[in-house]
């Protein structure tokens, strides 16, 4: 470590700018807050546009009319899960960025919520937050695009079959990857 005495006035400065340079992110984490609320509210809209479907679903006429409806549904449910998901998304990157540019923040230090969600020390601690995240917005997405997928012939119900495994292998892959993560002691030298 350089002695501060032995620094120039334009050292100084140049380290003082470079070190103040760090509040830009300021504006992505104000962005990505924004964007994040916004989400929770078109999904919340979304799911309040469920409720009419929901109530005339015992009132349907036909078995086809069942099916209809309850497509419709469940279709919907999953894009508002789907919503849900990236605005919780765009809140950890949000809190993530501001964790490591700017400040902690000490009510979440002392936080009790499950998993540790908004423990973000490094990189890496904010890269695999949201990676899970990103792998459950994934996997709504496929559910959605799988019960619209019509299945007209064995081979289709077989390569249904074929993603629903991959789907499982990806999850219980991440799984058994963070589990081998925490059980490494975290390193002093990655914490910022």
């Amino acid at each position: 470590m350089v002695d501060q005495k032995l620094l120039t006035p334009l050292e100084k400065t140049l380290q003082r700018l470079l070190l103040n340079s760090r509040f830009i992110v300021l504006i992505a984490v104000g962005v990505s807050l924004l964007v994040g609320l916004g989400m929770f509210l078109v999904a919340t809209v979304d799911a309040a546009f469920l409720v009419a479907p929901v109530v005339t679903y015992p009132f349907a006429h036909s078995n086809a009319d069942h099916e209809v409806l309850r497509n419709h549904v469940v279709t919907h449910i999953v894009e508002v899960v789907d919503g849900y998901l990236l605005a919780s998304a765009m809140l950890i990157f949000a809190f993530g960025l501001y964790i490591l540019f700017i400040a902690r923040i000490s009510p979440s230090e002392q936080s009790q919520l499950p998993g540790g969600v908004l423990m973000i020390r490094t990189f890496d601690d904010l890269k695999d937050r949201l990676a899970k995240v990103v792998l459950l917005i994934l996997i709504v997405k496929f559910f959605e695009h799988a019960l619209e997928m019509p299945v007209e012939r064995p081979l289709d119900l077989l390569f249904m079959a074929l993603a629903i495994a991959l789907v499982a292998v990806a999850i219980s892959h991440g799984k058994a990857a963070q589990d081998a993560i925490s059980s490494i002691k975290p390193d002093a030298d990655n914490e910022v």
